[in-house]
């Protein structure tokens, strides 16, 4: 039957929900391992959250850390994350991650579906734990991917705003000059070569495409068939037509997170995230499903977190403002963070993920967030030297940033504790100073100096007085790079029920599972490694059966 309100049936042996870079996996790995693949995406464009990150990939005990001389292993791997565990790891599922990266990296490389180059100097976030790689390694960085290769699908891919045409290895954020020269830039415009997490997925649905799978977009609504306690398919809605797909083997849900989702916010989250740098895509479709069906959930009050800024000027689509991660501008030089009292409450330059236990502190007196919201005060030499965001030194700043000659008139124009401000940077004015961050130690890691000044030495490529008038002040909120909590699954990313049993035909992969990592955002590219590592893992293990 067609027409409104019709249900057209449909099969397939692996029905993948979601097309970002875990979805993208899991249907290469299926449909290598002998099985039909379906994958469906509720946008008119793929590829989600991974398509506009930075798409660098972390990954333990690969090739090219032997190749040049790094030495690492799975044990390794393993001591770093349960010296940071403090008991949300599954300990084999963890085990999973850290083993089968190095199969899922050398399976996408040999089907020409990736292709990465290890960032060398990228040091892992907390450098000092065991098993850490402080001199870097195991974040690795995508190589340039021509979009014209894609034909039609080529403007198919999620993104918002001008393409990369850099690698994020040449940049700042990567640790390089953020300077291409001129005729290599408008070759690469030429060929619409792109880079960061438009190459991952550009590269990945390339592989895709070449096997005659072809994402089925905007199919939304989804809900899952269950028949006799097991996952056999989903409904779901394209236009005013809605289809039954039947997957024989399993379903394998890759929709990721639910940072854009209030009610599911409030329910399960440790503290605000008011400002999430995802899609607004990302409503916990996934989470919802695997809850009707009875999952157990793990993880849940946590996120890749991040602080960010709100830029009015930059919006998606969709009309909501677009929240930029604040990831160099608060370690450089000359610039600090305060609460609204006026006083810095941490290491500015800590890795994004784990400051956030910074912003949530919770004041029981007040039954309030003192560091929320915060604001980053920078000075002219900051102004003169540094962008912020998208503008860059010397061109004018929008209204949204607060300028004023004094601390004081600063501290009056935002709202903040207008004594306390400049007592607070007259202290650390002292300790930049002589390079010794007293209160909060800011500097002296190799972390705390990799987004700096990298023309300075030493703590003096974060370290730098606020001292030169005009002084200015931005509000930077807290935010996420997407949700890591949701159904637990096993080892073979089989989610599982209240029981801790598998519950038949349902797989994950990426953020809408609770994370094999727990909280733990090890290094540069700590969300799409283990994302890509599952995927793999579901869809070969969602293969497998057809073969039995």
């Amino acid at each position: 039957m067609t027409g409104r309100g019709a249900i057209v049936e449909s099969q397939t042996d692996v029905l993948i929900i979601g097309a970002g870079a875990a979805g993208l996996t899991a249907a290469l790995a299926a449909h290598e391992a002998g099985a039909s693949v379906r994958l469906i995406e509720k946008q008119d464009r793929l590829g989600g959250t991974a398509a506009i990150s930075g798409g660098v990939v972390w990954l333990p005990d690969h090739d090219q850390m032997a190749a040049q001389g790094k030495d690492d292993s799975a044990a390794d791997a393993l001591a770093y994350f349960l010296s940071l565990d403090h008991g949300e790891m599954d300990e084999a599922v963890l085990g999973a991650f850290v083993t089968e990266a190095r199969q899922m990296l050398s399976f996408l490389t040999g089907i020409d579906a990736i292709r990465l180059t290890m960032m060398p100097d990228y040091p892992d976030y907390y450098e000092d734990r065991p098993g850490a790689k402080a001199d870097g390694g195991r974040s690795l960085d995508n190589d340039l991917f021509d979009f014209t290769s894609l034909g039609e699908w080529k403007d198919r891919v999620f993104q918002n705003g001008p393409s990369p045409r850099m690698m994020l290895r040449e940049t700042p954020l990567g640790g390089g000059s953020g300077v291409v020269e001129p005729t290599e830039l408008q070759q690469r415009t030429d060929r619409d070569q792109r880079g960061w997490g438009q190459a991952l997925v550009g590269r990945l649905l390339k592989a895709c495409l070449d096997r005659g799978i072809e994402p089925d977009l905007g199919c939304g609504g989804y809900r899952l068939c269950i028949e006799n306690s097991r996952v056999t398919g989903a409904i779901v809605e394209r236009g005013d037509q809605q289809e039954k797909i039947s997957a024989r083997q399993a379903v394998i849900l890759a929709t990721g997170g639910f940072e854009w989702n209030d009610a599911l916010k409030h329910a399960f989250l440790r503290g605000p995230l008011d400002a999430p740098a995802s899609p607004p895509t990302n409503k916990g479709d996934g989470l919802k499903m695997a809850m009707a069906a009875g999952a157990s959930l793990g993880n849940m009050t946590s996120a890749w977190w991040v602080p960010t800024l709100a830029v009015p000027e930059a919006e998606w689509q969709s009309g909501e403002v677009r929240n930029m991660p604040v990831l160099i501008e608060r370690t450089l030089p000359h610039g600090i963070l305060v609460n609204r009292d006026g006083k810095r409450f941490c290491n500015e330059a800590a890795n994004y993920s784990a400051l956030a236990g910074a912003f949530h502190r919770f004041d029981p007196a007040t039954y309030d967030y003192p560091n929320l919201p915060a604001y980053l005060i920078f000075d002219s030499q900051y102004r003169e030297r540094y962008p912020l965001a998208s503008f860059m030194p010397g061109a004018p700043l929008p209204d949204w940033v607060a300028q004023a000659d004094t601390l004081a008139a600063l501290a009056a124009k935002i709202g903040i504790d207008a004594q306390n401000l400049p007592v607070t940077v007259n202290r650390f004015n002292d300790q930049a100073e002589q390079l010794d961050d007293q209160d909060f130690a800011r500097g002296k890691t190799d972390y705390d100096r990799f987004y700096g000044d990298r023309s300075r030495e030493g703590g003096a490529a974060t370290l730098g007085t606020l001292t030169k008038a005009p002084f200015y002040a931005v509000e930077i909120k807290m935010g996420a790079l997407g949700t890591n909590g949701g159904p637990k699954t096993n080892a073979q990313a089989q989610i599982l029920d209240v029981d801790g049993q598998p519950i038949a035909g349902l797989f994950g992969a990426g953020n809408v599972i609770s994370a094999p990592t727990g909280s733990v955002y090890a290094g540069a590219g700590g969300t799409l490694g283990p994302a890509l590592t599952f995927g793999y893992i579901a869809g070969r293990a969602a293969a497998k059966r057809i073969n039995q």
